[in-house]
C-alpha cells in the first residue's frame, strides 16, 4: 500500500492541531492510533519547522565506525570469484591472516556476498537428516573405497584406491591402479600401513576386493580379509546400498573430482598420474583447511602409529612422531610361488560338497558330511591332496597349470607347500589316461557300504560286512585285488579291472609301500573244516569260498579278531573278513575220514545250521 507523503503530513497536522487546541494528549493519541511520545515529537517538530517537520526522516546513522571498508568488500568479492567453491566460512578464515584492522565475521562475509549477487539460493537436496558420527582419535578407523576417472593419454581410464582417516580426514591412501584387482588393493593397503602404522578398524563397502561374504555358493575369505585378520584389524562393512555409512570417503571423492580430476588433461602415463595426485593430496592434507574440522588442516589432528617421515616436515609438528610409539609388523600379501612349486591353502567345503578350485579346470567332489569344514589343500601339477586336521581325506590327479597355481595364490592366499603329505596321484598323458609302468601296482581308497560292497570302475564288489562303514585301500596288483585296512591285509580276490583301465580309476595312485602280510598272532584260535564239492565251507554261519579245486580237503581256519585265514598245510589259500564276531564253539571237523572216534556232523556240509 502506497501512502501519499502529503496526506500523511496533513493527518499528523490534524492531530497536532487538536493538542494545541487544548484536547488531552492521551485521548488524541488513542484516536489517531499512535503513542503519547510520538505525538509530543510531532508537536515539537511542528512548532520548530512547520509542516516540513511532520514528514518522515531518514533513519540512517550519521556515522558507522564498524562499517566494512570498500577495499575489504572488494577483496571478499575477489576471493569468491577466484574460488567459486569457497563459502563465507572459508573466506572469513582466509581474511584472518591478512593485514586488516578487524577481520569480518562469517555473517558479515555472507551479507557482502548476498548484496553483490554472489550467493545462489538453492533448495535442500536431502530432506532426510543423517546421524553424524566420528571416531574419537586418529588411527582408530580408516575408510577405504575405489574411485574412477583418472584419464590416460592412451585412452584408458584408471581407478584409484583411496583411504581416509575417520577422525582427522587425513588421506592415507591415494594409489592409482590400472586394474582394480584384489592384489592391487591389498598392495596399496599394506604400503599405507608400512608408512603410517596399522589401524584398529577398516570400513569398506561390500566390493569383491574387500570381502568374500557374498561369494556363491559358499562365502570365502579374500586376500584383504586375510591381511586384516593377520594384522589384528577389525574389518567393518556397510549395509548394501548404503553409501552414507562411508560418507567421509565419498565426500573426499567429490572434492577430488571438483577440485582436481575435472580440470586435468589425460596423463602421459600411470606414473605421471600418480605424481600429480600425490601433489594434490599433499596440499589437501597439509594446506587445505577442512570445514568439518573447524577450519584446520587434517595433518594438525593426525597421529600415525609409527615413526615416519611425511613430506613437508616443517609445516606442522604432527609430522614427527616419537620412536617410542607403537610399532607393528605388517603382514604382506602372499608372494607368487615359483613356477612348478607346490602350493598349500585352506578351503571350506560347500553344502553341495563340490569344491571348485579353478572354474572350468578342476572341480573335486567331497562327501557332504564334511560340509562347512575347512580342509587343507596341497596341490601341484601332478596331485591334489585334501586333508582334515592333518588326516588325508582324498587324493585326485591334478589338472592345474602353472598359471592356475598363481591364481590360487591370489584367490585363497596360497603359500609354498611343504613335503607331499601322501603318495602322488598317477601321472597322466595329454589324453587324460594315466601312465603306468608294466606290472606297476595301483592303490585307491574306497568307503565300504553298509552291505559290505565297494564301488570300483563302475562295478560293485563284495569285500565283507565286517568292513562296513570303513574306508579301506584297494591294491590292484596284476591279476589280484587286495583289501588293506589298519595296515593289515583283509582279503584277496581276482582283480576285476583290466590292466589297460587302471589309469582311468578316479583317485588312483601309485603304490609305494609293500603289501602288508596278514599277521598271525600268537595263540590264535584254529578250526578245521572240510571243503565241500562246491568249493566252499561254513564257519560260524558264514560261507567261505576257496574254489572247487580244493574240494574234499581239510583246511585249517585261523580265527582272528576281524578276519579268517584259510591254510592248507603251509599254504595260505585265502583271507576273508569276519561277518560275525560270535564265539566259535566247534573247532574240529566231524565225519567219516576225519575223526575216527567221532560221528558225522552237518558242520562239514554247507548248511546254515552249523
Amino acid at each position: 500500500m502506497v501512502v501519499d507523503i502529503q496526506q500523511l503530513a496533513e493527518y499528523r497536522y490534524r492531530a497536532v492541531r487538536e493538542v494545541l487546541g487544548g484536547s488531552p494528549i492521551g485521548e488524541v493519541a488513542a484516536r489517531y492510533g499512535t503513542s503519547r511520545q510520538t505525538l509530543h515529537t510531532w508537536r515539537r517538530r511542528f512548532e520548530k519547522e512547520g509542516m516540513p517537520g511532520l514528514l518522515d526522516r531518514s533513519r540512517r546513522p550519521r556515522n558507522s565506525p564498524t562499517r566494512l571498508s570498500a577495499e575489504v568488500e572488494a577483496e571478499i568479492c575477489g576471493l569468491r570469484r577466484r574460488h567459486p567453491r569457497w563459502g563465507a566460512r572459508r573466506i572469513a578464515h582466509e581474511l584472518v591472516g591478512r593485514e586488516l584492522e578487524s577481520a569480518p565475521s562469517r555473517a558479515t562475509v555472507h551479507r557482502v556476498l548476498s548484496r553483490n549477487g554472489l550467493v545462489r539460493a538453492q533448495e535442500q537436496q536431502h530432506s532426510r537428516k543423517y546421524r553424524r558420527w566420528q571416531r574419537e582419535a586418529p588411527m582408530h578407523l580408516w575408510q577405504m573405497d575405489l574411485v574412477g576417472g583418472v584419464p590416460l593419454a592412451d585412452g584408458r581410464e584408471c581407478k584409484m584406491v583411496t583411504g581416509i582417516d575417520d577422525h582427522s580426514r587425513f588421506v592415507v591412501i591415494a594409489s592409482v591402479v590400472a586394474v582394480p584387482s584384489a592384489r592391487a588393493v591389498c598392495s596399496a593397503f599394506t604400503a599405507a600401513m608400512r608408512r603410517y602404522g596399522v589401524p584398529f578398524e577398516v570400513l569398506t563397502d561390500n566390493g569383491k576386493q574387500f570381502t568374500g561374504r557374498h561369494t556363491r555358493p559358499q562365502p570365502v575369505e579374500v586376500l584383504f580379509e586375510r591381511i586384516c585378520r593377520e594384522n589384528g584389524i577389525a574389518p567393518r562393512l556397510t549395509k548394501p546400498r548404503s553409501p552414507t555409512t562411508t560418507g567421509k570417503i565419498e565426500r573426499f571423492h567429490r572434492t577430488l573430482r571438483e577440485e582436481f580430476l575435472d580440470h586435468v588433461v589425460p596423463f602421459e602415463s600411470l606414473a605421471a598420474a600418480q605424481e600429480a595426485i600425490d601433489g594434490w593430496v599433499h596440499a589437501y592434507n597439509h594446506q587445505r583447511p577442512h570445514q568439518a574440522l573447524n577450519i584446520v588442516t587434517p595433518i594438525s589432528l593426525f597421529r600415525p602409529h609409527t615413526a615416519v617421515h611425511v613430506r613437508g616436515g616443517d609445516e606442522h609438528p604432527a609430522q614427527a612422531v616419537a620412536e617410542s610409539e607403537l610399532s607393528i609388523e605388517v603382514v604382506e600379501p602372499p608372494v607368487l610361488p615359483p613356477q612348478g612349486t607346490a602350493v598349500e591353502f585352506k578351503v571350506r567345503v560347500p553344502p553341495s560338497g563340490e569344491i571348485t578350485l579353478v572354474t572350468g579346470r578342476q572341480r573335486v567332489g567331497i562327501h557332504q558330511a564334511l560340509a562347512g569344514r575347512t580342509l587343507t589343500v596341497w596341490a601341484n601339477h601332478r596331485s591334489v591332496h585334501f586333508l582334515l586336521d592333518g588326516h588325508l581325506v582324498t587324493t585326485v590327479p591334478s589338472r592345474l597349470r602353472p598359471e592356475d597355481l598363481a591364481y590360487l595364490t591370489m584367490r585363497y592366499g596360497a603359500h609354498p607347500a611343504g613335503p607331499e603329505p601322501a603318495p602322488a596321484a598317477l601321472p597322466r598323458a595329454r589324453s587324460g589316461t594315466a601312465i603306468l609302468a608294466a606290472d606297476e601296482p595301483v592303490e585307491v581308497e574306497r568307503k565300504v557300504h553298509r552291505d559290505g560292497i565297494v564301488c570300483l570302475a563302475g562295478g560293485r564288489y563284495q569285500v565283507g560286512f565286517a568292513l562296513a562303514g570303513r574306508t579301506i585301500a584297494l591294491r590292484l596288483d596284476g591279476h589280484l585285488m587286495h583289501a588293506i585296512a589298519d595296515d593289515a591285509l583283509m582279503g584277496t580276490w581276482p582283480c576285476p579291472v583290466p590292466a589297460d583301465r587302471l589309469g582311468q580309476i578316479d583317485g588312483a595312485r601309485t603304490a609305494t609301500s609293500p603289501l602288508p602280510p596278514p599277521p598271525l598272532p600268537a595263540g590264535a584260535i584254529r578250526a578245521q573244516r572240510k571243503v565241500h564239492a562246491s568249493g566252499r565251507f561254513m564257519i560260524n554261519g558264514q560261507f567261505i569260498k576257496v574254489g572247487p579245486r580244493h574240494a574234499g580237503k581239510i583246511v585249517t581256519v585261523v580265527i582272528e579278531d576281524t578276519h579268517y585265514r584259510i591254510l592248507h598245510g603251509e599254504d595260505e589259500l585265502a583271507v576273508r573278513p569276519r561277518k560275525s564276531l560270535g564265539p566259535i564253539t566247534r573247532l574240529y571237523v566231524k565225519g567219516m575220514g576225519t575223526q575216527k572216534d567221532r560221528q558225522g556232523s552237518p558242520d562239514d556240509r554247507p548248511s546254515r545250521k552249523s
